[in-house]
């Protein structure tokens, strides 16, 4: 379907970090398809692995499904794992692990920034934070320190809000990092910060359903204006 971006203007010159709600599968899948500029977005390692692909799946895709599709569930997260390892492994995607490999996950990051392309990262939890996004994990903020450390400069990280009832990506004004900061401040600073912008954005759209994190039943999508 065709997409409209809107808010373009708020998109800095150099390097920038995309930072959205999940909507689901369809915030990456959108953000490969129509973004501006190259762009790199952010997936799950265990999806690049044939071996994980089933596990992560059916607890981070399916978990809140009716009990009884649960079998079904069980089989499809084997099916859909030598397709997941050729389409991630073939996107313009990064891998993100939360054990010591983070660092590789930080390194391609930096590198990409640094050579001209953009980041794009969907870091909603399982925890709610409102009735647009859950809760943010911090993390990826980190990726912060390490740019500045290689290029000097801050980095921006704007917000995003991917509404697909609408057909619309909005993007709002950029937070930025600060070097003077420590990484605790920094994490809490940005994320508060972007979680409010894309609560925001959302909220001045249109009257429509917002697609949440969790993969729940369709008539139960809260609306975006309470």
């Amino acid at each position: 379907p065709h997409y409209t971006l809107c808010g373009t203007e708020n998109l800095p010159e150099g390097a920038y970090v995309l930072v959205g709600n999940h909507a689901q599968i369809q915030g990456p899948v959108i953000s490969q398809l129509y973004l501006p500029g190259k762009n790199y977005t952010w997936c799950a390692g265990e999806m690049f692995s044939g071996k994980e692909v089933p596990a992560y799946a059916r607890k981070d895709f399916w978990s809140e499904k009716p009990k009884w599709t649960k079998p079904f569930f069980y089989v499809a997260s084997y099916a859909i794992a030598p397709l997941s390892v050729y389409v991630f492994s073939h996107a313009d995607a990064i891998p993100v692990y939360h054990d010591a490999r983070i660092m590789r996950t930080l390194k391609m990051t930096t590198q990409k920034l640094t050579e001209g392309s953009h980041v794009v990262i969907f870091p909603e939890g399982h925890n709610p934070h409102n009735h647009i996004v859950a809760e943010f994990q911090p993390g990826y903020t980190s990726v912060a320190k390490l740019y500045t450390g290689k290029t000097g400069q801050e980095l921006a990280f704007v917000p995003m809000y991917v509404a697909p009832s609408l057909g619309k990506i909005c993007f709002g004004k950029p937070e930025y990092s600060c070097k003077e900061e420590s990484r605790e401040e920094g994490q809490r600073r940005i994320n508060e910060a972007l979680m409010r912008k894309i609560t925001e954005l959302a909220m001045e759209q249109p009257l429509h359903q917002v697609v949440p994190y969790e993969n729940i039943a369709k008539k139960d999508y809260p609306m975006n204006r309470l």
